[in-house]
């Protein structure tokens, strides 16, 4: 029979696994000297952009790990780390965790993997400062439709200075 510690340990390690296929990013982050209720405010704040941090074991997070594309990630996995598990817009959860590590500077970011790419803490504090994903969806829009726009507008000039020279002429005949 297997020990209750063990089987925990599987537990959490199955769990790792199942969540990362359905994860979009994955942001490690170390969490040492920051209060419990501190902690359980960030959790209710990741909830609302679809995002979950989960604190394991060092040991069960470095073998869930160990044979996936995550294995690079395995160096930052040191002293109390905690996973967050992004399903939805990694932009939002960035802009959170930021605000929470300026508010709570015990909070470290340590990096983690967007895609299928690593990324490190750098990278985690540009994402934060991206917009959110409608108001670039607007911004391209925008940019798509400013040279039609201008077309358009050009057009209405010639075609006005046409009409104010053919009335000019007009005014001039009948004068």
């Amino acid at each position: 029979m297997k020990k209750l510690g063990l089987i925990f340990k599987e537990a959490s390690e199955n769990r790792i696994k199942n969540t990362l296929k359905g994860s979009e990013a994955v942001f490690i982050v170390k969490y040492s000297g920051v209060k419990s209720p501190d902690l359980c405010s960030l959790r209710q704040t990741l909830k609302g952009g679809h995002a979950s941090l989960f604190v394991v074991k060092n040991s069960v997070a470095r073998r869930a790990f160990k044979d996936s594309t995550l294995e690079p990630l395995i160096k930052n996995i040191d002293g109390p780390c905690g996973l967050i598990f992004i399903k939805d817009e990694p932009v939002a959860t960035s802009r959170a965790l930021c605000n929470f590590s300026r508010e709570h500077e015990q909070l470290k970011l340590e990096g983690g993997f967007l895609k299928d790419k690593i990324i490190q803490k750098s990278d985690i504090e540009y994402m934060s400062k991206l917009p959110a994903k409608e108001v670039l969806r607007a911004q391209v829009v925008w940019a798509l439709n400013s040279p039609i726009s201008g077309l358009v507008i050009t057009l209405n000039q010639v075609l006005a200075k046409f009409v104010y020279c053919l009335d000019q002429i007009k005014q001039k005949k009948t004068s």
